[in-house]
């Protein structure tokens, strides 16, 4: 079996377990699984009671890998995150303390509840993927993802995510409610028993050798590069956006791509792989011109706007 093929059946397998659990979203956990191949992190952003939570942990359950959860409030310190030096009466020395980022999937709970300074503290574990305490530095585990999640109508009492930080993040994904049938379905599966019991897939040691794999055995022609930073470049040209996507946007159409694919059972990537994750990969990183949103004009009708205008030459 090769690798792609191995990757395809595992996360097959996972989206079986999940399954057992969440109606619906399979984009999501899809989008999700990538993410953690691809080394990035994820922002879901929906209303509260649409088992945004609970996908985060059933997945790290299918995955036997690490898991935490931390609720975000305003009374939230960075040191509750990361950890702290304590001091230790019977050695008259500090002591590191790990905080709960120390795992390898993080789940932070209503992320834009808790003020700048406590956010802050995520950045360094984001994108170096440690923490500095001090004038140490701790490396976290592999694989590492922070899970993010939001709530969209809520205004009194949230921060919002600066553009720094919420362009860390490798796709924001919104989850919808279930439809009649998929709330029925729900309701039928919690009939009995409220959560599923769910069998590990995998294994972390597994999931680092298929991300290590998948960057040197999918391809990516020439063709689909151009593709890709044709899209992007598009962002930056439009009076309707105050900000286009950066760089970091197009490695994380590059990144993905690939882990999408590979879980498709492809060794290569296709544009139908780009335009799958266009959306999700670009609509956190796009800010509407002031004129725009008096206009009531939306991020997705200008990302669909220009797919459509973004001619793929194969």
């Amino acid at each position: 079996m090769t690798q792609i093929q191995e990757t395809k059946e595992i996360f097959e397998k996972i989206m079986e377990e999940m399954r057992k659990r969440i109606v619906g979203n399979d984009n999501v956990i899809e989008l999700m699984f990538a993410s953690l191949l691809s080394g990035g992190h994820v922002l879901l952003e929906g209303v509260p009671g649409i088992a945004k939570t609970l996908m985060a942990s059933t997945l790290a359950e299918a995955m036997k890998v690490g898991f935490k959860r931390i609720q975000f409030t305003s009374d939230l310190m960075p040191a509750d995150i990361t950890g702290g030096n304590i001091y230790d009466r019977e050695t008259s020395s500090f002591n590191f303390i790990e905080g709960p980022v120390f795992t390898n999937i993080l789940l932070t709970d209503e992320i834009n509840r808790s003020p700048p300074k406590t956010q802050s503290a995520l950045l360094e574990a984001m994108q170096e993927k440690q923490v500095s305490i001090g004038k140490t530095t701790y490396k976290l585990p592999e694989p590492f993802m922070v899970i993010a999640t939001q709530n969209p109508i809520e205004s009194t009492g949230v921060y919002p995510l600066p553009e720094a930080q919420i362009d860390r993040f490798l796709v924001k994904i919104p989850v919808y409610p279930p439809t009649l049938h998929g709330e029925v379905k729900m309701l039928l599966m919690k009939k009995e028993k409220m959560f599923a019991d769910v069998d590990a897939i995998t294994e972390m040691e597994t999931i680092l050798k298929l991300s290590a794999e998948i960057e040197k055995d999918v391809i990516i022609s020439n063709q689909i590069i151009e593709y890709i930073a044709k899209l992007v470049v598009a962002t930056r040209s439009i009076p309707s956006l105050a900000l286009g996507a950066s760089p970091r946007g197009s490695i994380a159409l590059l990144t993905l791509s690939r882990s999408i694919a590979a879980i498709r059972g492809r060794d290569f990537v296709e544009p139908d792989d780009i335009k799958s994750i266009f959306f999700p990969v670009m609509n956190h990183r796009l800010i509407l011109s002031p004129e725009a949103e008096i206009e009531q004009i939306r991020i997705r009708e200008i990302i669909e706007n220009i797919l459509a205008e973004v001619e793929v030459v194969i």
